[in-house]
């Protein structure tokens, strides 16, 4: 597969960069990025060479439906999302990470703030405003003493409320709320919270936008917004799944954002009332054209698998160094290929990157989506020249990036029957780093936890095979043959826990997008990434337990014109609006 880099300005002509590079697995294909420096000393990675103690984590806690973690400016305090609320961990003890708050059920009626949006009427005598629940929370971001708990991060048929809840955290251990939920008419899959500014991810809202929310006072207001659209309206005609907006990065008034096919966009904030594109990164093999003639019936599998699959980006403390995680899957059960890596970029001149090399997922006896052993690419941070990353059931990975050109792996850890990692976060820097590990995946044992590892570099002892299903503790019964098919009528039978699992949830488990496209849960409710399908799956588990006690071809290093003419940025299309 190819990935190209469109140097197209806001204003400007529309011209593509691409760079040639030879199908090397797991090793870079260009030069090195000239401005990046090494690592600091004090974050150099510590060698267990020396010794002979294996590489292993200091310490574990369970926390209950974990998905993403992130952690406070003290370095010591992490928080969790967990579906039906939020957690706050202590890890000032690495090896004895401790629980110090659990916030669920959130808007469901409790008794602490606006979590009792009831209607009913409170001690003083002023009434409640009602509320629907707040669930399917996957993402938590904190910024300074306030955190942004946002959902749901699926679309929805019930009456969930839509939107975030900002809580002051000023201390961990007693979060209280710092505001009246502010309400959106869109779901939210993600976000990035910093300097007053809350980013969301607008899917569902007309042209798939990043929404700005200004929370500076007890009145949080909308303040600007920004769609692909705005750059290139021929994405409207386009299924809007294939270019959904699916997380958001900030960094020095640059947000970055993955809009899945449609590859990752550069978009200037530092005027967040007048968001400008700048530039973008896309895969070769896709552009606007060839979604556009994708048939209904075959968009699932355009979504789920490379190439495209612009997930997850972020770049590191000097905004010179991109990473690009492209979280994909085998397109049939038993396919070994198809997980995708983190490709990485230098954007020291944003508004021509340059892409470097890849940092290739690894391989499983199954990379479907359905009943695999997942190892896709999933969160990550760039800091002090390394690359810091989790790929599910293929575990954590630390890389020495300080040449990005040539991506050095110097730790990996994984734990396939007991652990999926959504996130790696650096905690304290040159010392620690957490990882949070979600039980949503499908016919998965992995449990909810937060980890903490060492920085350094070391081996595992031992480490299970993720290529054989016995060696890797997977050998469990995996549904790799997909749902049971009744075989006079030919259609698929649903299983019992999926039947309850989707009652739980008052969602559906399969439904038609505005294309009339069929797929399985997924990250908006039409198809099969992360999100949907994982909250399910974690409800059915919950219930169920409280009952009974990538690789690439060629790549191009000239310049060449885009055959497509600079679009009006001022179009717009009300056939994007996602019909749920």
């Amino acid at each position: 597969m190819q990935r190209r880099t469109f140097l197209e300005t806001g204003v400007g002509a529309s011209v593509a960069l691409t760079l040639l590079s030879a199908p090397a697995s797991g090793t870079t294909r260009t030069r090195a990025l000239e401005s990046a420096s090494a690592a600091e000393d004090g974050s150099r990675l510590r060698s267990r060479s020396q010794s002979t103690d294996a590489y292993e984590p200091l310490g574990r806690l369970e926390i209950e439906g974990a998905a993403e973690a992130v952690v406070g400016d003290d370095g010591e305090t992490v928080y969790l999302a967990t579906v039906d609320g939020f957690a706050i961990a202590d890890v000032s003890d690495p090896a004895e990470p401790t629980l110090l708050a659990e916030r669920r059920g959130l808007l469901g009626g409790s008794d602490d703030g606006i979590q009792g949006g009831d209607g009913s009427e409170n001690e003083d005598g002023d009434e409640d405003e009602a509320y629907g629940p707040l669930t399917d929370i996957l993402d938590v971001k904190v910024d300074g003493d306030r955190l942004i708990v946002p959902g749901p991060a699926n679309s929805t048929r019930g009456n969930e409320f839509h939107g975030f809840v900002l809580y002051d955290v000023s201390d961990p251990s007693d979060p209280v709320p710092a505001a009246e939920p502010y309400e959106t008419d869109f779901h939210i899959h993600n976000c990035f919270f910093a300097d007053d500014l809350c980013y969301l991810v607008g899917n569902g809202a007309e042209g798939n936008p990043l929404v700005i929310v200004d929370v500076s006072d007890d009145e949080p207001i909308e303040v600007g917004r920004w769609s692909l659209l705005e750059h290139d309206d021929r994405w409207a005609d386009v299924n809007s799944i294939l270019w959904y907006l699916h997380d958001v990065y900030v960094h020095d008034g640059v947000a970055y954002l993955p809009y899945w096919n449609a590859g990752t966009y550069l978009v200037d904030v530092s005027d967040p009332g007048d968001p400008e594109y700048i530039s973008h990164v896309a895969d070769d093999d896709v552009d606007v054209e060839s979604q556009r003639g994708i048939e209904s019936f075959a968009v699932t599998e355009a979504q789920q698998t490379l190439p495209g699959n612009d997930h997850y980006s972020a770049v590191d403390e000097t905004g010179e160094l991109l990473g690009v995680g492209r979280e994909s899957w085998a397109a049939q059960p038993g396919e070994t290929e198809g997980a995708g890596g983190i490709d990485l970029w230098d954007i020291s001149d944003r508004s021509a990157p340059e892409y470097l090399s890849t940092v290739e997922a690894p391989e499983s006896f199954d990379a479907s989506y359905r009943g695999g052993m997942w190892t896709t690419a999933h969160n990550f941070e760039l800091r002090d020249g390394r690359l810091y990353s989790s790929w599910y059931h293929g575990g954590v990975k630390i890389h020495d990036v300080s040449d990005p050109a040539n991506p050095e792996e110097l730790t990996w850890w994984r734990d396939p029957a007991d652990a999926a990692f959504w996130t790696a976060r650096v905690a304290e820097p040159g010392e620690t780093f957490v990882a949070s590990s979600t039980p949503a995946i499908p016919n998965s044992p992995a449990v909810g936890a937060l980890y903490v590892f060492p920085i350094e570099s070391g081996t595992q002892a031992d480490p299970p095979s993720l290529t054989d299903p016995e060696e890797s503790g997977r050998s469990v019964e995996l549904d790799v043959e997909g749902p049971e098919t009744d075989t006079e009528t030919g259609t698929e039978i649903e299983s019992e826990a999926e039947a309850e699992a989707e009652n739980d949830s008052e969602a559906n488990s399969s439904v038609t997008d505005a294309s009339g496209a069929e797929a399985i849960p997924g990250f908006t409710g039409l198809t099969g990434v992360t999100g949907g399908a994982l909250a399910l799956e974690w409800l059915r588990r919950s219930r169920v337990s409280g009952s009974s006690g990538s690789s690439r071809s060629s790549r191009s290093s000239q310049f060449e014109a885009d055959s497509a003419s600079s679009p009006d940025p001022d179009s717009n299309s009300d056939s994007n609006s996602n019909s749920n």
